[in-house]
């Protein structure tokens, strides 16, 4: 019998397959969202909960939204205000956000302790610059996450050394069109105009069956 896993999924294409992959292994998978107030969650989230209706089989447990808001440490950040959003001519860097995976693996690693789930699976890609996406770093959130809660809890990033290209492959015929991943949401759609809309729109146009 394969192991529970709780997946860190926001509902765009890297974490969507990590998810479906981790099904498709075998696992008992329990998706976590956590929301910390940014401008384009609430349609991220509702994307989230269609990709996983699709997805529906007794092995994918409900989704669990949790909250740590971080507009009173971020108030002029553009992912609150969504002001002067980084655009589809952006770099990558340009989308950081400080200390985002801390807060994300302190709150999954807390309900991976209280469910007893010892695996925490992270869609962390090769070409992440972030210093919160670096192996010592993960490594350092793994132990100290599993000192608090008196757990032994395993951070795994199963996709690090893989290209997006790479990952959009892993899981085929899946539904990439009701992943989600924008900065400015427009009628709950994509803007079609912002980096992440343009990173999503050049990996999917690499998938010759959509």
């Amino acid at each position: 019998m394969r192991s529970r896993v709780c997946v860190l999924v926001s509902g765009g294409v890297d974490s969507s397959v990590l998810l479906a992959d981790k099904l498709r292994q075998g696992h008992e998978v329990y998706p976590l969202y956590v929301g910390a107030g940014f401008k384009w969650e609430k349609v991220e989230l509702a994307w989230l909960r269609r990709l996983l209706k699709r997805l529906k089989t007794p092995r994918l447990k409900s989704l669990t939204v949790t909250r740590s808001p971080m507009q009173p440490l971020m108030k002029s950040h553009w992912a609150i205000t969504g002001r002067r959003v980084p655009d589809a001519k952006s770099a990558s860097r340009s989308v950081y956000i400080p200390g985002r995976n801390m807060v994300l693996i302190a709150q999954a690693g807390l309900f991976c302790a209280l469910h007893d789930i010892p695996e925490l699976a992270l869609a962390i890609l090769k070409c992440n610059p972030f210093p919160d996406a670096r192996p010592g770093f993960l490594k350092s959130m793994e132990k100290t996450v599993s000192a608090a809660t008196n757990s032994r809890i395993r951070i795994s990033t199963p996709y690090a050394e893989l290209s997006k290209d790479q990952v959009i492959k892993r899981v085929p015929g899946f539904a990439f069109q009701l992943t989600f991943s924008c900065l400015r949401p427009n009628g709950g759609k994509h803007c079609g105009n912002c980096n992440k809309c343009e990173e999503r729109r050049e990996a999917i146009d690499n998938l010759s069956y959509l």
